[in-house]
């Protein structure tokens, strides 16, 4: 078997062994609540044909995507900073762990009062929960650099800033990659639990409207996977950066 198959076979044979599984035990239970994967899959087609469900996904992903990528402006310049500049590390760093161990669910009150039942609130908790992984793990980037490799430089007289230019940015950029996949990840968990609460519209909304309005597990379950799908396929989307060339020689074994 060779490499591309080897990535692919065993994962898509352990799914649909766990499909099976799920079926025979359904199916064996004939429980009214838990649904079929058949049934799962009908009811999602059902959401899919009427244009419902690309709705609520379209939702979801634009408040991700408002909320990731001002985090995003946010967290690496200002983890660059941090990193590259001593006084800025040790007088901004308590205060950011402080705050990072905060949950974002925490938020929630906070966020519907300064913002009320809007999108604010859901991109404002995306923003609050994805910055400080960026930032944490640009900033840890910057400042495990070798020394040696900076020193060097130095030596032959190349400034301060042509420094930071061209070594210490490309040195991070594989950091930088890794906290937006982290980021990216929690930016996700975060609004689905946000529109869970506050919002009437993303998939967070679908999952607690379908669960109300007649016990709709099916749709429940539905949601459940098209998520899991969802952000398989954001962190993939974000591994594609590690095809860059000025980042490859990170991830080279």
């Amino acid at each position: 078997m060779d490499g591309k198959l080897a990535r692919v076979v065993p994962p898509t044979l352990l799914i649909a062994l766990l499909i099976a599984v799920w079926w025979i035990v359904v199916a064996r239970a004939d429980s009214p609540i838990f649904p079929t994967p058949g049934q799962v899959a009908t009811g999602a087609w059902a959401l899919a044909q009427d244009g419902t469900l690309w709705q609520h996904i379209e939702a979801s992903l634009f408040r991700v995507e408002i909320g990731f990528g001002l985090a995003l402006l946010v967290a690496v310049p200002l983890g660059l900073w941090m990193g590259w500049v001593s006084g800025a590390y040790y007088t901004l760093n308590p205060l950011f762990q402080m705050l990072r161990p905060i949950s974002p669910i925490a938020w929630i009150p906070v966020a519907i009062l300064w913002f009320g039942v809007s999108d604010f609130s859901p991109i404002f908790l995306i923003f609050i929960s994805s910055v400080f992984p960026m930032m944490v793990q640009t900033t840890v980037g910057v400042r495990t650099i070798d020394r040696r490799y900076l020193r060097a430089a130095s030596n032959f007289g190349v400034s301060r800033w042509v420094l930071f230019r061209r070594v210490v940015i490309p040195a991070v950029l594989p950091e930088i990659i890794v906290g937006m996949r982290i980021g990216l990840g929690v930016a996700w968990l975060v609004v689905v639990a946000a529109e869970m609460i506050a919002l009437n519209s993303g998939l967070g909304y679908l999952i607690m409207d379908s669960r109300n309005a007649g016990n709709r597990y099916d749709l429940v379950i539905a949601s459940m996977i098209i998520i899991g799908v969802i952000g398989l396929l954001l962190d993939g989307a974000t591994r594609l950066l590690e095809r860059l060339d000025t980042v490859k020689w990170r991830y080279v074994r």
